[in-house]
């Protein structure tokens, strides 16, 4: 499912946009009115990510950031270029 994190299964969630004018009355106005009250939705900061799996496999994911920093998410680590060996010396 789109827009879901694939860890915790947060998703969009909806709320209100707020709109007001007016000078604050610590500038010296009369203060701010609100004008304009109208629904909109607050979608979860998901990002692509490689995960490791169990298995030793790698997964791509979405994953909310909350659950990368928190470390629910085990990256996968990208292995090295292939590296000739070094000659040893006698």
């Amino acid at each position: 499912m789109a827009r879901v994190c694939q860890v915790c299964g947060k998703g969009p969630q909806m709320g209100n946009r707020i709109e007001t004018r007016g000078k604050a009355k610590y500038l010296g106005g009369v203060g701010t009115k609100i004008t304009g009250k109208t629904r909109r939705q607050f979608r979860p900061n998901l990002q692509k990510v490689r995960t490791a799996t169990d298995g030793g496999g790698v997964k791509t994911m979405r994953v909310c950031t909350q659950c990368i920093r928190s470390g629910a998410v085990r990256k996968a680590v990208q292995q090295k270029p292939f590296a000739l060996p070094t000659a040893k010396k006698i």
